[in-house]
């Protein structure tokens, strides 16, 4: 008898969903193995019949091939839930419209916008999203009040959310008002956290690239196909990408305190220095807190 395959890769190389949803599906009591409820870990062996929310889930004969998946770049407006429950008002399954089965790498939060990839690739998604596989992910974020040069070397540093502290990043500064950042992993509101810990408001935040995907002229609501050369240049950049799901009992976002690893290390010494933009000598008109 073989091994056969974790229940949450037999799932999501069945474009149903992705290895963490599907987690969240097992987890949920929303999944049956041969008529019985399955744990986490549970593997899948030819001739198991399982179903998910109540569907049949069967494996795709040419699982390893992407020829069949959808892969399209969206630009989310603000209001809109990156979530694939129909009936959550303004989810974003519906907003997009798509005639075939996807859900969202990853998401944005209601009120930011800006560039996701939608998908019927589960096996793509955590390839993508893990931090240690480092994939760039690039926004222009406005904020309440001016920003400072200490501010964005702070930034740049790593912020202490979450109880963890975020990873090196590259950041700099767009205007008054205004910068960008790239970052590499993505906690919970990270990126609102961050500006919060420094006593700043995100008052915009706008995505305009992952990876190799730039946002490009798309419109708030369009969404295009990615191009075989898109496809192919992400193919290249998570070759050697984990995208395995994280264990039972591990959390997928949060991560403990823990010294720098060798890894950490090095991206920061290669961190660039902080682009800064001239500014007026002048005393700026801070808001009360």
């Amino acid at each position: 008898m073989t091994d056969g395959i974790r229940l949450n890769k037999f799932i999501s190389d069945s474009g149903y969903c992705s290895r963490r949803e599907a987690d969240k599906l097992i987890e949920d009591d929303l999944v049956l193995v041969n008529g019985q409820p399955p744990t986490l870990g549970t593997r899948c062996h030819p001739g198991d019949v399982v179903y998910v929310e109540g569907k049949r889930i069967k494996s795709r004969a040419n699982a390893g091939s992407q020829a069949d998946r959808e892969y399209i770049a969206y630009n989310k407006p603000t209001h809109i839930t990156c979530t694939t429950e129909a009936d959550v008002v303004g989810n974003i399954i519906s907003a997009v419209g798509y005639k075939k089965r996807i859900f969202p790498i990853g998401r944005l939060d209601k009120m930011s916008e800006g560039l996701i990839l939608l998908t019927s690739d589960g096996d793509i998604v955590n390839k993508i999203l893990r931090a240690e596989n480092a994939h760039d992910k690039e926004y222009l974020v406005t904020v309440d009040k001016p920003i400072t040069d200490k501010f964005i070397e702070k930034m740049g540093n790593g912020v202490p959310i979450l109880g963890t502290k975020t990873l090196p990043c590259k950041i700099n500064m767009q205007g008054e008002f205004m910068f960008k950042i790239i970052l590499t992993e993505g906690l919970n509101r990270q990126i609102r956290r961050m500006c919060e810990y420094f006593g700043y408001e995100v008052t915009k935040l706008k995505r305009v690239r992952i990876m190799n995907i730039t946002l490009g002229n798309l419109k708030p609501g369009e969404w295009r196909k990615l191009t075989a050369n898109q496809l192919t240049d992400i193919n290249n950049a998570i070759e050697h990408s984990s995208g395995d799901a994280a264990p039972k009992g591990a959390k997928l976002i949060r991560r403990k305190p823990k010294k720098p690893s060798q890894q950490e290390r090095a991206i920061k010494s290669k961190t660039p220095k902080v682009v800064r933009t001239p500014r007026k000598n002048k005393k700026p008109k801070g808001r009360k807190k």
